[in-house]
């Protein structure tokens, strides 16, 4: 039996654009998914947050372009924080496993947790 389990990612500094947006959003997941051995049927559902600067895409659209359209995904906006990195995307990808878990943080995203 696989229990639910959650991975968290990240991604920053992207540009504001839909290119850029979505682009490091594939290389999110694909990173995410490699680094944790997973397949589409794994995935339960996708959360993705952006910082306000990113504002001309949405990165679950990465997901469409990928060809996985069985994953359930919804895009938000993270809280305003004093000192956060713009550009960032991060994910919490909700999973079936029975692995353990490995966070992905990719280029600045990486200060996000200096212990990864």
């Amino acid at each position: 039996i696989n229990i639910m389990k959650s991975i968290r990612g990240a991604i920053a500094v992207v540009e504001n654009n839909e290119l850029s947006i979505v682009a490091s959003s594939k290389t999110l997941i694909l990173s995410v998914m490699k680094e944790n051995d997973i397949a589409e049927e794994d995935i339960i559902f996708a959360l993705f947050t952006v910082t306000h600067d990113l504002d001309q895409a949405f990165p679950a659209k990465a997901f469409r372009e990928l060809g996985m359209h069985s994953i359930a995904a919804i895009d938000t906006v993270a809280p305003t924080i004093e000192d956060d990195l713009t550009g960032c995307i991060r994910l919490l990808l909700t999973i079936n496993t029975n692995n353990d878990v490995n966070h992905v943080y990719l280029n600045d995203a990486a200060t996000l947790r200096p212990d990864r």
